[in-house]
């Protein structure tokens, strides 16, 4: 950016050093505005500016690049993610990531912004794992725990989300969770060269941790006295599939649609035959319709996070300090032993 010279009035008066001294100051602060703007996807002290659409795919991003990154969030701590509204702002800012993280299909205006932004270093999150479509009944004993790419035959009035209905929320499986990171993993090594063994370890060690919750979760799970869980929002289908478990979902995969009158009908048989003791609402969504349904069928309430975003109401400070309580959660809702 060149900075504007300063003309000479036509009575000849003469500049002042104090005048001089202001117009340099403002060149300089033009001037540096400009360099933190950099369009090379790098922030001015040489990290890689990564862009990531909400929590979960910001949890990677950070894991994954270390100190070699500058992760921001589009999806601030209590938004809900299927709800977000992009400021010119951050529309413009994807254009200029050195790389994005984002899952096609959970964020309509997400999914329009990247598409137009050009950007070429892109991970897709819908396209690193085997995405299923799930309703608002999830049967986890209708697949086997280790294939990713079982057909579901649950089923239910649950909405079709975008994407073809397919049902995002695969970061709730760890083993799927861990795929994407390796898929992560790649874009940032093709965004920046010189760290790609740093970005490939890093995500190994991730993939290592998520091992170790997968086999807590499996084990934790065992031995319990029911398999049936009910939930606000089918948002655990893939976790109640990798342990042979059952979600009913009062909604579907939009936390926002409303159930119908014949699903709570439904709901309300399904919790006297499976001995359902718990159900389960979240942080971000509206709990008003879970906890009516308990207090009909003189229920517990608990919370089963599904790990959107993190808050002040969170039960754990990242991922694994959240799942970690919904393991908890789900082994006293079950009645393990």
């Amino acid at each position: 950016m060149n900075v504007r010279p300063i003309r000479p009035v036509r009575s000849r008066r003469r500049i002042t050093g104090p005048a001089v001294a202001i117009a340099a100051t403002l060149g300089l602060v033009s001037l540096s505005a400009c360099s933190a703007m950099s369009s090379d996807g790098r922030t001015p002290d040489g990290k890689l500016q990564v862009t990531a659409s909400f929590y979960p795919l910001e949890f990677l991003a950070k894991e994954i690049g270390g100190d070699h990154v500058k992760v921001t969030g589009l999806t601030k701590p209590g938004v809900e993610p299927h709800d977000l509204e992009l400021t010119p702002k951050q529309t413009g800012s994807l254009a200029d990531a050195g790389a994005i993280v984002y899952l096609k299909g959970l964020q309509p205006a997400v999914d329009t912004a990247i598409k137009q932004s050009g950007n070429k270093h892109v991970a897709d999150a819908a396209s690193l794992t085997a995405l299923e479509k799930h309703g608002s009944e999830v049967d986890g004993h209708h697949h086997t725990t280790g294939d990713n790419h079982s057909d579901p035959s649950g089923s239910g009035d649950g909405h079709d989300h975008e994407d073809g209905g397919a049902d995002p929320h695969i970061w709730l499986d760890p083993v799927k969770y861990a795929e994407v990171a390796k898929g992560v993993a790649k874009t940032l090594g093709e965004a920046d060269p010189d760290h790609k063994a740093d970005y490939e370890k890093n995500a190994a060690a991730l993939a290592t941790k998520l091992d170790a919750l997968n086999k807590k979760f499996a084990e934790g799970l065992k031995n319990r006295a029911s398999d049936t869980f009910i939930t606000t929002h089918a948002a655990f289908g893939y976790l109640a599939e990798r342990y042979g478990l059952t979600e009913e979902a009062i909604s579907g995969v939009d936390p926002e649609s409303e159930p119908s009158a014949a699903r709570m009908k439904d709901l309300h048989k399904l919790a006297e035959d499976h001995h359902v003791s718990t159900v389960f609402f979240e942080t971000l969504a509206n709990p008003a319709t879970a906890k009516t349904l308990a207090k009909d069928l003189n229920l517990k309430t608990d919370v089963l996070d599904p790990l959107e975003g993190i808050t002040d109401k969170s039960r754990g400070h990242d991922y694994f300090e959240v799942m970690e309580s919904n393991l908890a959660a789900l082994k006293k809702a079950l009645g393990t032993k």
